[in-house]
């Protein structure tokens, strides 16, 4: 069903595959889309190897705004220079350390009112949603402190970075990056019925994740089988790139989109994308819409896929799997049967949701409706929820039926909230099984504490599939296997509510209004240059394959505290390696100390075997891990470790470009090394880093450093390579807030 094909392609006229052409691929590849658009918002006017990316609207929603504002009015700003739409979807449940959550959101609009921004209240709209429906045009960039920031199938480039990067763009700074590689997606074909967007995106994170075929490059969807896909489903599969670690991507539009931004009352907004007459690819992925089977990822990556059909066939030995890779994961502090899930040879699941910018579609919830007309989810232990994705959506499934339908079925209705999708709402029970229309399925994502002995774990199926389970009392089931006809209206989007609602401050900047703070708003702790040399202690070493920032910080209800960062620096890594902060605040402690000229022995002892000096060295805490920073886009998995003194990571790769970035704004060294020079690090183990800020600021990429172990010094060598002229800076200054007040006029 999906081919890769690596090596490279050209596309003729939008519509014919050659393998040569009468050019040459660089010339070739600025006649792609993700080109054409990168190009004109590239702030250079070249067609260099580096761009500086000046985006058009910007996006956050209530776990990040804060902190995004907090920063930018520490560096220096004034008023938004473009739109920036805040969403409150995340942090919508107010019951978390009293007050907090709906004290962010007062601060949200008293900023909107100040710098002149747009503010979505809570319930109104999960924050995809909204940036689709009010903000998205053909041709433009959209950058958006959540990692799944894509609206491609609108034609509207979407990326997804850590707070840092918004700050930049609202100090009219640039974004930085090398001129990605560009993957063609090929559509053929056309789904069966009982095929939805999550079958199509799982089975592309499948056969690209763990190898890393499209990192860091922009995936263009292109093919006969586009206009096959209505734009819900397409709006479906964008959203999933992300976990593909691609950068961005970008669609073909057609009369589909068009028809789009007619019915959102913004025809003006679109227009026409194709590739030019010839279309240089890097390589490209053909999809064969036809022979998408259902599917189901399992714990904990939605890269874990199968068809249904094979978990069908042999649920045992898939489920057993799961479970062995749950001990690895967690040791005994859990107790896990999910083959007792098994039941005459069918595998039953405890909940079933449908939510957030990837499940709580219009024709998600129509099909799911039609799934269940009639039906009954059952009075057992079986229970399922939809989240319509916005207020519109939601008024629409309303007057079309679909609403009533799915409530006389059994299925709660809830008002547009992303809990699900982070561990914050509808948390199964201990050993739970849940099987969710959302975006991930990481560990702990669904909101369970391995660490105080709870464990359930989540799936991710389309809501087509998840409905016929629904259906069948909770046995999991292929909704390709069932007979349904959705007879529902098409969507019809009604503004009202946001017109009555939204705060619409673009252009409205009031410099006299007060920002609202609560009592949990924080200002961001000193942090300090980095000196002439560095002294790192590991307080972390994590060697799993690939380390999640929902690792590095933890989802669900510490999102409450994000606008505190002492506060939430007490859950990085608590949920992976507990003892890491109480090791980090003892190594932040003894630098104050060396600062004070009472540098501890230990330390000093260490300094000494290099032959080094305590005033002219910094002390600070590192984490080791193999591959961190897949998943969300969230700063907070760096800036708790700068807040616990942080200041450098070792890996041997980062999983994402947004999580090395976010480290960097942080002013966290983003150190590599090469596997073949590694040995076993153990918590304790010191670096000893010579010359390192000289080497930083004069271009270096890679420098010679001492790993201090109980057993002696042995030598490391360190790469810090692709780093800006600015990033250099900011690295040198501490962070971000640092470099722009060390750059103000």
């Amino acid at each position: 069903m999906v081919e890769l094909i690596n090596k490279g392609v050209y596309l003729l006229d939008g519509e014919k595959l050659v393998e040569s052409a009468n050019t040459t691929a660089d010339e070739a590849r600025e006649n792609t889309i993700a080109y054409q658009i990168l190009r004109s918002h590239d702030v250079d006017h070249s067609k260099g190897k580096k761009m500086r990316i000046k985006f058009d609207a910007l996006i956050s929603h209530d776990i990040t705004y804060v902190g995004i504002i907090q920063t930018a009015r520490a560096s220096g700003l004034t008023k938004f220079p473009i739109p920036y739409g805040m969403t409150n979807c995340h942090n919508s449940l107010c019951a978390v350390g009293g007050t907090i959550n709906e004290d962010d959101h007062v601060f949200g609009l008293s900023a909107a009112k100040k710098y002149g921004g747009i503010f979505v209240p809570t319930n109104q709209a999960v924050i995809h949603q909204y940036a689709r429906e009010a903000m998205a045009k053909c041709g433009n960039m959209i950058l958006g402190s959540d990692s799944h920031t894509r609206y491609g199938s609108l034609g509207n480039m979407g990326v997804g970075e850590g707070g840092g990067e918004l700050v930049k763009q609202l100090l009219e700074n640039t974004w930085d990056i090398n001129a990605p590689e560009v993957v063609l997606v090929w559509l053929e074909g056309s789904p069966r019925k009982g095929i939805g967007p999550h079958d199509v995106a799982i089975s592309l994170v499948k056969a690209t994740f763990e190898n890393g075929f499209v990192k860091n490059k922009v995936l263009e969807f292109a093919g006969p089988g586009v206009k096959n896909l209505p734009i819900d489903f397409r709006n479906g599969i964008e959203v999933m790139t992300t976990e593909t670690t691609c950068l961005s991507s970008i669609w073909v539009t057609d009369e589909e989109v068009h028809n789009y931004y007619k019915m959102h009352n913004r025809p003006e907004d679109y227009k026409e994308l194709r590739p030019g007459k010839v279309a240089y690819y890097d390589s490209m992925i053909k999809i064969d819409l036809s022979k998408q089977e259902s599917m189901i990822a399992l714990p904990y990556h939605p890269s874990n896929a199968y068809t249904i059909h094979e978990l069908q066939a042999n649920p045992e030995k898939i489920l057993r799997e799961v479970e062995e890779d749950s001990k690895k994961r967690f040791g005994d502090k859990i107790e896990i049967d999910l083959v007792s899930k098994i039941k005459d040879g069918k595998v039953w699941a405890d909940q079933g949701i449908i939510a957030g910018c990837a499940g709580g579609t219009y024709d998600n919830l129509a099909a799911a409706a039609a799934i269940l007309k009639d039906k009954s989810t059952g009075n057992g232990y079986f229970t399922a929820s939809v989240y319509p994705q916005s207020v519109p959506v939601y008024l629409a499934a309303t007057r079309s039926h679909i609403a009533e339908d799915l409530l006389e079925a059994g299925v709660a209705i809830k008002p547009a909230f992303c809990g699900p999708c982070f561990g914050a709402g509808d948390v199964p029970a201990n050993n739970g099984f849940s099987i969710r229309h959302t975006t991930r399925n990481f560990p702990n994502r669904e909101g369970s504490k391995p660490g105080q002995g709870q464990i359930s774990l989540v799936a991710l199926m389309d809501a087509r599939s998840i409905a016929a389970t629904a259906a069948n009392g909770g046995v999991i089931t292929a909704a390709t296997d069932i007979d349904y006809t959705v007879n529902y209206e098409g969507y019809k989007y009604d503004p009202k509510v946001y017109e009555k609602r939204v705060y619409q401050g673009f252009g409205k900047a009031d410099a006299s209004q007060e920002l609202r703070y609560g009592p949990n708003i924080k200002d961001w702790p000193k942090m300090y240059a980095m000196q002439e040399n560095m002294l790192v202690e590991l307080a972390a070493v994590i060697h799993d394959p690939v380390t999640t920032t929902d690792e590095l910080i933890p989802s669900g209800e510490t999102s409450s505290y994000r606008s505190n960062p002492l506060k939430l620096s007490e859950f990085a890594l608590s949920r992976r390696v507990p003892e890491y902060v109480p090791t980090s605040k003892r190594i932040q402690s003894e630098d104050l100390e060396r600062r004070a000229g009472k540098t501890p022995q230990h330390v000093l002892d260490a300094l000494n075997k290099v032959g080094a000096k305590a005033e002219n060295t910094s002390f600070g805490s590192c984490v080791f891990a193999n591959k961190p920073g897949d998943g969300s886009a969230r700063e907070q998995a760096a800036s708790c470790q700068k807040v616990l003194g942080g200041d450098a990571n070792i890996c041997y790769e980062y999983a994402t470009k947004r999580y090395r970035s976010n480290c960097i704004n942080w002013g966290i060294v983003p150190f590599t090394i090469a596997k073949e020079t590694a040995f076993d690090y153990n918590v304790g183990d010191f670096v000893y880093i010579e010359g390192i800020r000289e080497a930083i600021l004069s271009g270096k990429e890679e420098i010679d450093a001492k790993v201090i172990t109980k057993d002696g010094v042995k030598d490391i060598h360190l790469f810090f390579q692709n780093l800006t002229n600015d990033e250099r800076e900011i690295l040198a200054d501490g962070c971000l807030m640092n470099y722009y007040a060390s750059h103000k006029k």
